[in-house]
């Protein structure tokens, strides 16, 4: 961490208190451990914000203070900030040996005493903050190598803040680049129609996102990123309504299957989109890379999105899509995940669990759909095994929502 001095001030887009990092408790024990080695009463860190104002981050002392965590006052009247602009030096004994001190309010206020600060400082050299142990009564005993002691602790504090810092910039990085995709209605919906392995004819088409940056990162890259910010289940309800939309053009002979997570379906948001929806053959794909926090309430939901849509649970045979998902959420539909379908005319033991598959959704009165057939040979195996239906680049790969239709149309 450098130290050196520098004015660079951090920016205001980085100058809110993050939760991380009002709740490190590595930043409270190495305040701690600070204060107690040092023998002091008082131990902070703190940061400067906008309105030139410094704020109390961590606080460690085992007196009744009239601060704590989340105080502001007026940056100039802090020893900190005087220390950061080279007008006090970092180590103070007795704030009598420097006539400056009475001008700052808090010299008589708290009282100070003995005083050992040093600036904080990002690897790039702005100026985050400070770290700083204090007595309310002078101490001569305190020397340049208390001070060094005092460095080496803010050391392992500014590790910590760095990491919080760089956490939160990338956070206000993936919120503008969400923001801008919403405004500029980015996103698109293509298709990808789904066969009857039995007759190679059409039943439907899947709704997928695709985004501008589709050559190089995945879909499911953005919305990682957007439930990593708490805007998750925003950007799944965007894209469910132009999935919606782009449902109107379909057929009413096919059906339109909506990718879906528990979350967003909990959310109770995807209830109020169903119901104005044009297209009534819909089918709500519960899609599960994470698990499951209330399976009562996911349960609910899919119970009152019923009466517009039917249920399929995806990806079943990976990730969270458990027996229990199968069972009581009594699915109308199954997609089977491409591992399941990858080589199956290879596998044995592929064809073993795909046949058991295929006997469990007949006794739960459920459909089979094999995701990722891209050979012919795969197909006629899950056409042997008596899956219903195939989804796959050995039948058609996603396209515009028009090229769908007219592939629907011609059957």
């Amino acid at each position: 961490m450098n130290m050196t001095a520098n004015s660079t001030l951090v920016p205001a887009a980085a100058s809110r208190l993050s939760v991380e990092l009002q709740q490190n408790a590595s930043i409270d024990r190495i305040l701690n451990a600070a204060r107690k080695h040092l023998g002091t009463e008082i131990a902070f860190v703190s940061r400067y914000v906008e309105n030139d104002e410094k704020e109390l981050t961590h606080v460690d002392s085992d007196l009744d203070l009239p601060m704590g965590p989340g105080f502001r006052d007026p940056r100039e009247n802090s020893y900190c900030w005087h220390i950061a602009q080279g007008r006090l030096p970092e180590l103070i004994q007795d704030p009598a040996d420097f006539p400056f001190t009475k001008e700052i309010g808090i010299t008589n206020a708290l009282p100070v005493g003995c005083h050992i600060n040093t600036p904080l400082r990002l690897s790039d050299g702005t100026l985050y903050g400070s770290f700083c142990c204090l007595s309310r009564k002078p101490d001569r005993s305190m020397t340049e190598r208390d001070l060094g002691v005092l460095k080496a602790f803010a050391s392992l504090a500014a590790e910590q803040i760095e990491a919080s810092v760089e956490n939160d910039y990338r956070r206000d990085r993936l919120d503008a680049r969400i923001t801008k995709l919403i405004e500029e209605k980015g996103m698109q919906i293509v298709q990808q129609p789904i066969f009857s392995i039995k007759t190679g004819k059409p039943v439907g088409v899947e709704c997928l996102s695709r985004f501008p940056d589709a050559m190089m990162r995945g879909p499911d890259k953005w919305f990682d990123e957007a439930a990593e910010i708490g805007r998750g289940v925003e950007l799944e309800l965007l894209a469910v309504e132009g999935a919606l939309e782009s449902a109107a053009k379909v057929p009413s002979d096919f059906y339109v299957s909506v990718n879906v997570s528990p979350e967003a379906i909990t959310s109770g948001k995807l209830l109020g989109l169903l119901s104005g929806a044009k297209s009534k053959n819909l089918v709500i794909e519960v899609t599960e890379h994470q698990k499951v926090d209330d399976f009562n309430a996911l349960r609910a939901n899919l119970d009152k999105i019923s009466q517009y849509a039917r249920v399929a649970i995806d990806d079943v045979g990976s990730g969270y899509a458990g027996m229990r998902h199968l069972v009581d959420l009594a699915p109308d539909l199954l997609k089977l995940d491409m591992n399941l379908t990858r080589d199956i005319h290879l596998d044995v033991a592929r064809c073993a669990l795909v046949g058991a598959m295929v006997k469990f959704a007949e006794a739960i009165g459920s459909k089979l759909i094999a995701e990722g057939i891209e050979y012919p040979e795969e197909a006629e195996v899950l056409r042997r095994l008596g899956v219903e239906y195939g989804q796959g680049f050995h039948y058609a790969k996603p396209m515009a929502v028009e090229d769908a239709r007219k592939l629907l149309k011609k059957g």
